[in-house]
């Protein structure tokens, strides 16, 4: 470190220039901050001028390391010059002695975190606190030494690099970093060196390339280096430093090696029943090369088998596959041989190799039998056979073998949902196909036949054929109109006027097409009124044949029209066309077809017309309502009293079950009549209280004579107590008093009780039980209806 000190002399001649600049200012010592900053701005020279200090880094000793001193020409060394140090570093790292202006440093440096340091210092009089001179700026460098190794940052390095490729090669580059200063001395100059990987690769020692040095390395023989590359400081030199890095080189495949089979002949079977695109087997020529170099197309190109098998490759590019192309028949020959070829389907141009990349194996594929199903002499049939023909006519005959050697005897027969209405028939050892059932080209034009052919020794073995059977058309339908036809003619129509054009339809087929005659009926052919002419073209017109046509003299007309075709034989059909006399218009629109409304009054008017249909209206209204008042006034009233007096009720939505119903009445009484208990009648009716015990005293004796002997004369009994009831009509019905009061809600027959009715049994109309249906057939008999009226169907 050094200091460059100006001569007392000058600084002297500084001063006084100063001291008579600023007269005032040095004798008012509360403006000295403000005489400075002016000094500061005029271009004054300093009396002291700091150079760079120069400090070794990584500094190790203990006591604080010696930088430099500053000095101020106006120190004049009676220790009234007090040195101030700022900027960077200034009290941590660097001291400052403020009496000598020694600088320590206080820290260990290091250049490659900080490699200078700016820092200020100024000279100010210890009484005063005043600066002598302006601060002034210098800088401390720290000089670098070999304290950092090389690093590869970017380690560790991989490569990939075709194999077999050629010395010179270029791999890869690696770079190493030297944290030292490269502009000092050799501690950044770097060498790179391969410590591991020789001889296979070397490495540029001033750019770190790495090159291929050995020629055809295979990657089937080895696929993987690893190499260890030294970078070192000092150029390599001895006491240099030095740093490592490994780089992982990878070959890549190249297709350098032909495909293999690994057998040479290979041996397979096949079932002659195999359908077309069955597979047989696979092969596969294996190829030490990987990826795309090892996938295969494999060919036939050989063998007696070229027609009946095919070869292609599955969808990894490494197998054959073996499939059947065409129908193999053990009979016909039993074994096949192919002659295979694979190769691969990449060539790389950069690289040659003197083996073909390809090889061949032969197969020997072996057909074994099966016991097949009959055969036919044809895939298909197409018959064609008349509408007319008779029961039983041949009109086909079909033949199938068995493939086999056994040649089994075969028998035939219809699929039956192929002939569902059994129209056809089959011989069953010939072949031979007959209709069974009259045709008709007008219900069914064709028909598809299923003939089955089944071995007789195995009838699970069977064959099949498909049968078109096309029926022909024979004229055997007369011709028709097209529609019912019914027209008008105009009263003011004139001769000649065409009233109706007519067509016909025929469900035949001619093989000329259709050709209609039209004309009218043999009765008809003199019709004063009307003609019909044949247009030669499938139609007609109706014509009139006279004038002054009047709906009152006749309003209809019907005209038979015959029809007939021209195909032989002959078929024709009659059909009547109506023809209306109507009222029209000039323009010919229809104003009224009918008689009658001549005979309306003429002067009858539209209002007319609104006020009979409002009045019409009107009176079914009131209708309506007269009926479902009369239907609401025969539904009884009941009291609130007599609502409860009830003892059972009895529904009627079922018919009763005979003496088995025993729910509604306690049929013991009726079998013992005179056991009446008074207590337990007293517990069954609480009431009201009859005023004898029993209705039985009162019937005459004859009537009930050995009841209780013979249970026979039950119905005598209960004819003498009904007796007994009718004749007495103030006595109520106490041996049996049935409610109604709600039976009959929401029925449509009413309420069937007799209580609360104002009228006699003379007064009451029977006739509608009959129309309640079956249940109430009984009681319409019981009150004479008879049902006397014929249906309506």
């Amino acid at each position: 470190m050094a200091s460059v000190l100006l001569s007392r002399r000058t600084f002297t001649m500084i001063l006084m220039v100063l001291l008579l600049l600023n007269l005032k200012e040095v004798l008012l010592e509360d403006q000295v901050e403000n005489n400075l900053k002016v000094k500061s701005l005029s271009r004054v020279k300093r009396g002291w001028v700091w150079n760079q200090f120069f400090v070794l880094e990584e500094y190790t000793e203990q006591k604080p390391l010696y930088i430099g001193k500053l000095h101020s020409d106006m120190d004049i060394g009676d220790g009234s010059t007090r040195y101030t140090l700022s900027g960077e570093g200034a009290g941590n790292t660097f001291t400052l002695d403020d009496s000598t202006g020694d600088i320590h440093a206080i820290k260990r440096l290091d250049r490659e975190v900080k490699a200078q340091y700016v820092l200020r210092a100024q000279a100010l009089n210890r009484e005063t606190g005043r600066p002598l001179e302006p601060e002034s700026e210098f800088i401390v460098k720290i000089q670098d030494i070999n304290d950092n190794e090389p690093k590869f940052l970017d380690g560790p390095y991989r490569a990939t690099i075709p194999e077999m490729s050629p010395v010179g090669t270029f791999v890869i580059q690696v770079t190493a970093v030297d944290a030292d200063d490269p502009s000092y001395g050799s501690s950044a100059r770097l060498a790179y060196s391969i410590i591991e990987g020789q001889p296979y690769f070397s490495v540029d020692a001033k750019t770190g390339e790495v090159h291929v040095s050995l020629p055809d390395m295979d990657r089937e023989v080895r696929e993987q280096y690893q190499l260890v590359i030294q970078a070192k400081d000092m150029e390599g030199q001895l006491g240099g430093l030095a740093g490592t890095a490994t780089v992982n080189i990878t070959l890549s495949d190249i297709n350098d090696n032909p495909p293999k089979f690994t057998q040479q002949l290979y041996k397979m079977s096949v079932l002659e029943s195999s359908p077309v695109g069955s597979v047989v087997g696979q092969i596969q020529a294996k190829d030490r090369d990987v990826g795309i170099n090892a996938e295969m197309k494999y060919s036939i190109i050989g063998g007696d088998g070229q027609d009946f098998f095919d070869i292609s490759t599955d969808v990894s590019n490494l197998y054959a596959i073996i499939t059947v192309k065409k129908k193999l028949d053990f009979e016909t020959k039993h074994s096949y041989t192919l002659k295979v070829e694979g190769s691969n389907t990449h060539f790389d141009s950069r690289f040659k190799t003197k083996d073909p990349l390809s090889d061949v194996t032969t197969v020997h594929v072996s057909v074994e039998d099966v016991d097949e199903a009959p055969e036919f002499d044809s895939q298909f049939y197409y018959v064609e056979v008349p509408e007319d023909a008779e029961i039983g006519t041949v009109f086909k005959t079909v033949s199938a073998r068995d493939p086999d050697t056994a040649n089994n005897t075969i028998r035939y027969s219809i699929e039956r949902k192929s002939d569902p209405e059994k129209c056809f028939y089959m011989d069953v050892s010939n072949g031979s196909l007959m209709t069974a059932l009259p045709l008709d080209r007008e219900k069914a034009s064709w028909h598809n036949l299923t003939v089955l052919a089944m071995e007789m020794n195995n009838p699970s073995k069977i064959g099949s054929v498909f049968v078109a059977i096309r029926v022909l058309d024979v004229n055997d339908n007369p011709p028709s109109l097209m529609q019912y036809y019914g027209t008008f003619v105009c009263e003011n129509a004139k001769a000649g006027q065409l009233i109706q054009t007519v067509t016909a339809v025929d469900p035949d087929e001619p093989t000329g097409g259709q050709h209609f005659h039209y004309s009218l009926a043999p009765e008809a052919a003199n019709n004063p009124n009307f003609t019909l002419r044949d247009n030669q073209d499938n139609s007609a017109w109706l014509l009139t044949r006279r004038g002054g046509w009047s709906v009152q003299t006749q309003s209809v007309y019907y005209l038979p029209i015959l029809v007939s075709d021209g195909d032989q034989p002959a078929q024709s059909s009659t059909s009547t066309l109506t023809v209306r006399v109507c009222s029209c218009d000039s323009d010919g629109e229809v104003l009224s077809c009918d008689a009658e409304a001549y005979t309306m009054p003429a002067n009858l008017s539209q209002a007319a017309l609104i006020a009979i249909l409002a009045c019409a209206f009107v009176l079914i209204v009131m209708i309506i309502l007269t009926l479902s008042l009369r239907s609401q006034s025969k539904k009884p009233y009941f009291t609130k009293e007599e609502e409860h007096l009830h003892e059972n009720i009895v529904r009627y939505d079922d018919e009763g079950g005979g003496e088995e119903d025993t729910e509604a009445f306690d049929i013991y009484a009726l079998w013992s009549p005179r056991v009446e208990p008074l207590a337990n009648y007293h517990k069954l009716r609480q009431d009201m209280l009859p005023e004898d015990k029993s209705l039985s005293r009162h019937v005459p004796q004859h009537c009930v004579t050995e009841v209780g002997e013979d249970s026979s004369n039950i119905h005598s009994y209960v004819e003498a107590k009904l007796y007994k009831a009718d004749s007495d009509t103030c006595a109520p019905p106490y041996d049996s008093l049935q409610t109604y009061a709600y039976e009959g809600e929401g029925s449509i027959a009413g309420s069937l009780s007799s209580l609360q009715s104002q009228t006699s049994h003379t007064d009451h109309e029977y006739d509608y039980l009959n129309e309640w249906g079956p249940r109430f057939l009984k009681l319409a008999e019981m009150y004479g209806v008879s049902n006397n009226h014929s249906p309506m169907w």
